[in-house]
């Protein structure tokens, strides 16, 4: 791990280094939500000035013109200024122009900008086109009932789509019942290969890509259970408690000594603290199984997660949200959400200041998702 990462220059949290940055309550200050509205400015500039030069047919909200519409919608919800919603409508035009129609999920597929767009056409009050969008994306799930599950390309990518249109409209707009029958198969999947490889006595869920075991956020086990234990998806408490906690037990049997965590089944190398493979993907599904069933060694086990990416986190690879420094400090943010412990928040800053250079539209996200904790404008 120390390898791939920079040395962390920082002082850990101790209250008067949290001074600079949020008050006694967690409330940013003025002079730190000045810097994060300048730095956020001056990428926005930087950025678009770098797209002039993007792929025009990347539709996709992994690396394409969904992903950018996404950000200004999230300005959009920090800020309140309508014409951050105008821009992420014209973007989100361009990634409907170039749909693959290939895959169908949030990230790397067509269900992505769908969703996106259905968001957008909403909050511009043009409903026949939200519609329209949204009709679009509960077909997609016909396209090929050989889609596989994981979150990048799978069935799980494709629930967070329609989780996400859910989240933005306040109500159900999609139905329960077709969020239900893509979770059963998705459950339903991960059981049969299970009994199939003789995974079931240690685990009754498994999940392979590309004919491996992977444990992490973006292909593995980990994203996947996440998204099962939350209350949108609708699994039963019986199979909450008898299926996915067991298949998350396992997961945290695969700890290394370190506190991190394998990219697949039988990997013995300690290598990667990404988002998409190690610890900082696997803390998201230990906090919600702490939130779900109740038990310490969860939230232990996150916390640990929490240490391997304040020391291994600062990735030399890059500034990146799937394997660079900036997806590896949201792990930080959802700590301090859950917790309220005033480390977590004070880790998140520093990894801010420490990437304050690179221009990129990631870093530009997350600095932007500092923001609604609680500023203090």
């Amino acid at each position: 791990m120390a390898q791939r990462a920079l040395p962390n220059p920082y002082a850990d949290y101790d209250k008067s280094l949290g001074t600079a940055y949020f008050d006694a309550s967690g409330r940013l200050t003025p002079e730190f939500t000045q810097r994060l509205n300048n730095k956020i400015r001056e990428l926005l500039q930087q950025m678009e000035r770098g797209l002039k030069a993007a792929d025009p047919q990347d539709c996709t909200a992994y690396t394409g013109w969904a992903g950018i519409a996404v950000l200004y919608l999230h300005l959009h919800d920090v800020y309140g200024d309508p014409a951050y919603l105008h821009v992420a409508h014209e973007y989100v035009k361009k990634s409907l122009s170039c749909l693959t129609r290939r895959s169908i999920t949030f990230l790397c597929g067509d269900a992505g900008p769908l969703a996106v767009a259905a968001v957008i056409y909403h909050k511009l009050q043009d409903h026949k086109q939200s519609e329209d969008c949204i009709t679009r994306l509960l077909h997609l799930h016909k396209v090929d009932p050989r889609v596989p599950d994981e979150l990048l390309y799978g069935r799980m990518g494709y629930l967070y789509a329609l989780l996400f249109v859910n989240k933005h409209f306040g109500e159900e707009k999609i139905p329960q019942s077709h969020i239900q029958q893509v979770c059963e198969a998705v459950v339903a999947s991960g059981e049969s290969l299970a009994k199939r490889r003789n995974f079931a006595t240690k685990s009754p869920l498994m999940y392979e890509w590309y004919q491996e075991y992977y444990v992490g956020a973006a292909h593995g086990l980990a994203g996947i259970y996440y998204y099962l234990m939350q209350p949108g998806l609708g699994v039963s408490q019986v199979k909450l408690h008898n299926t996915v906690k067991p298949s998350v037990d396992y997961v945290c049997q695969l700890k290394f000594p370190s506190g991190n965590y394998p990219p697949c089944i039988n990997d013995t190398r300690d290598l990667l603290v990404h988002w998409c493979h190690g610890a900082p993907g696997v803390i998201y599904m230990l906090l919600q199984a702490y939130k779900v069933f109740g038990e310490q060694q969860y939230l232990n086990d996150a916390l640990q997660c929490a240490e391997v990416i304040w020391q291994y986190g600062l990735l030399k690879k890059g500034y990146g949200l799937c394997h660079g420094t900036a997806g590896n400090a949201y792990g930080f943010l959802a700590l301090y959400n859950l917790t309220q412990n005033m480390k977590y928040l004070y880790r998140a800053c520093k990894v801010r200041a420490c990437v304050r250079g690179e221009r990129i539209i990631h870093f530009c996200l997350f600095t932007v998702q500092l923001l609604p904790l609680k500023p203090n404008f």
